[in-house]
């Protein structure tokens, strides 16, 4: 890491907190003390890794895109879960794909890439991603203008994969920001998931402060005429 910018590594524990390595999963990730919101553990990170380890037996053995990964807490979850994972953040911040790597590293994860994929962008790397089953992003849908960008992305990699299932999460920040009309326009559609039905609305998820008394909400997403199983 550069610029001075000092990581903190947070501890998180699916399953039983009290009983590591007896059904029990534990990550630690890096936390990056820095104005770059992409470095940051949000708790919508949180409900979607506990989507992932609650979901485990689905994810082992899936090829698996996180976007806007950042601290990469889902992704890591993923991997660690038997899933074939590819990590990434936006090409231009490089200081997200740097700390995609440290997560991997502090977490044992060798086999792990990690990419630049920058929304609403057709790169080289989106073109060469192998075929995809499992699409994570937690909190993507933060700032309204890259709403679009993000689904034109999921829309592309649905065209060319189209039985994946985009996972994910958001903080209920505004009612009046909506992807609603969105998901019409690029033939997409989604199901809300109860937090409860995957034992994620508690107020100490993962053995951390998070999620607390935020309110975040899990979806998943996919092609119109694709969505067949939440999992």
């Amino acid at each position: 890491m550069s610029g001075g910018r000092r990581a903190e590594g947070r501890r998180f524990v699916f399953g039983d907190a009290a009983d590591v390595g007896s059904g029990s999963l534990e990550v630690l990730v890096p936390e990056v003390l820095d104005p770059q919101y992409g470095l940051y553990i949000w708790p919508s990170s949180v409900v979607l890794a506990q989507y992932v380890w609650f979901y485990k037996n689905t994810v082992k053995g899936k090829t698996i895109l996180e976007i806007g990964a950042g601290a990469s807490l889902p992704g890591i979850v993923a991997a660690k879960c038997g899933g074939r994972v590819i990590l990434s953040d936006c090409a231009e911040f490089q200081n997200c794909l740097d700390n995609c790597r440290q997560s991997c590293q502090i977490n044992n994860l060798e086999d792990v890439p990690v990419i630049g994929l920058t929304w609403g962008q057709i790169s080289p790397d989106l073109v060469q991603l192998p075929q995809i089953d499992i699409i994570l992003g937690s909190d993507v849908f933060y700032e309204p203008e890259d709403f679009e960008d993000i689904l034109t992305t999921i829309f592309y990699l649905m065209q060319k994969n189209p039985h994946a299932l985009f996972w994910t999460t958001y903080q209920e920040r505004s009612a009046n920001w909506s992807i609603e009309a969105l998901l019409y326009k690029w033939n997409l559609k989604c199901i809300h998931i109860p937090l409860e039905t995957f034992s994620a609305d508690e107020e100490h998820l993962a053995g951390s402060t998070l999620p607390g008394s935020h309110t975040v909400h899990m979806i998943v997403i996919t092609l119109k005429t694709n969505i067949t199983s939440v999992t």
